[in-house]
């Protein structure tokens, strides 16, 4: 008993002791730590702030060449990717349903080529035909406008220059042959560019799943590797969603273009409709071709300006009420994007890669503004919890 109760006693002592010695490092912590708190942070001088400032300036800059310099090889890429994830939760679909990866990429990307080449050859057919017509149609449009602009006489046209000639079929080759020659030049590049898309496209969907795992796999955290997990899952349900919901509602605008078309008597409706749908997904510059098309189009169906004007006007309102309420009405707020962001992007990248920079403006800037908001501290409020 006297043996116990020693024992217990030194126990007892020990614990003690342990926790004098934990109180007087954590007093130490904090005498240490308000010591460093008190002193002030290490200043930079303004010469190593220059420098800094410098080599991020030189390494945009070297950065923004390489992908003007890679155009050829990255927009194949980049459009790659970018259908790849819209066509992601269509492949997670079909996996789910038992086929293996490598047939639904093949299923897919063959679907996305069939409709891309249909549009196309639908386009091709009417371009090359308004091609062929096109200097019948520059004399009539300098003819229809040539009497309005002469009674404006603050202008102090000639009306010689307008009524000098008339523009031949060879004059009009003539001319246009250099043009003709670029694009001649371009067609081996454009056909290397959509195998290398195609190739990427098949692999990516194929190996979208090892891609992701290996991509959360590269941090090290726990927690770093969930926030990757939360932007992929982001990205793929944005870009999916954004584009699924776009073109069932621009598709209910070519039908609509195609009725207007029909009504203004201009011609081949139905390529109107579908040339609508596909400019739609091009912000600013789309709706702005359309338009000016259906004016050019209008003006030359009918004599008077009201009626040339119709068309356009009612393409125009229509696209409006869409842009601006249907899609907000059906995508909510989450999904709207800042429309200075869209026009700079487009901007910028019709200035890096022409018209396939444009075209990749907008899912490219969804994508930034999607994990801009996943990064974002304090993105979403925690839900009041019972208790």
């Amino acid at each position: 008993m006297h043996k116990i109760s020693l024992a217990s006693i030194q126990e007892i002592a020990q614990k003690r002791e342990g926790r004098a010695l934990a109180r007087q490092g954590e007093a130490a912590v904090r005498l240490v730590g308000g010591a460093a708190a008190d002193e002030p942070p290490p200043s930079i001088s303004g010469l190593e702030l220059s420098w800094r400032w410098a080599m991020i300036g030189i390494f945009v800059i070297m950065a923004l060449g390489a992908i003007y310099l890679m155009a050829h090889i990255l927009i194949p890429l980049t459009l790659a990717v970018v259908v790849g994830l819209i066509l992601g939760v269509a492949a997670e679909k079909l996996n789910d349903l038992g086929i293996p990866p490598l047939p639904t990429a093949l299923l897919l990307a063959t679907a996305f080529a069939t409709g891309s080449v249909f549009a196309v050859a639908a386009l091709s057919g009417p371009l090359m035909r308004l091609a062929a017509e096109a200097p019948e149609i520059v004399n009539a449009t300098i003819e229809r406008f040539t009497p309005l602009l002469n009674r404006l006489e603050w202008l102090h046209l000639d009306p010689r220059s307008f009524t000098a000639g008339s523009v031949t079929l060879d004059g009009f080759l003539e001319k246009a042959g250099s043009v003709l020659g670029m694009v001649t030049a371009g067609i081996t590049p454009a056909l290397i560019q959509v195998l290398i898309f195609f190739a990427a496209l098949v692999l990516f969907l194929s190996g979208r799943v090892k891609l992701r795992r290996m991509l959360i796999l590269a941090f090290p955290h726990r927690r770093q590797r969930l926030t990757a997990i939360r932007v992929m899952n982001a990205i793929d349900c944005s870009l999916g969603y954004y584009f699924a919901t776009a073109s069932l509602v621009y598709g209910v605008l070519g039908l609509i273009t195609t009725v207007i078309a029909f009504a203004g008597d201009l011609g081949l409706p139905w390529m109107w409709g579908l040339f609508a749908f596909v400019s739609s997904f091009v912000p600013f510059l789309g709706v702005t071709v359309m338009t000016l098309a259906l004016v050019a189009g209008g003006f030359l169906a009918h004599d008077t300006v009201l009626l040339g004007l119709a068309p356009a006007l009612s393409f125009v309102c229509i696209h409006l009420v869409i842009e601006n309420f249907v899609l907000p009405a059906i995508m909510g707020r989450r999904f709207e994007v800042n429309a200075f962001v869209i026009f700079t992007a487009i901007v910028f990248w019709s200035w890096m890669w022409g018209a396939a920079g444009a075209m990749l403006a907008l899912p490219l800037s969804i994508i930034g503004m999607t994990i801009a908001d996943e990064l974002r501290p304090g993105r979403k409020a925690r839900p009041t919890l019972p208790g």
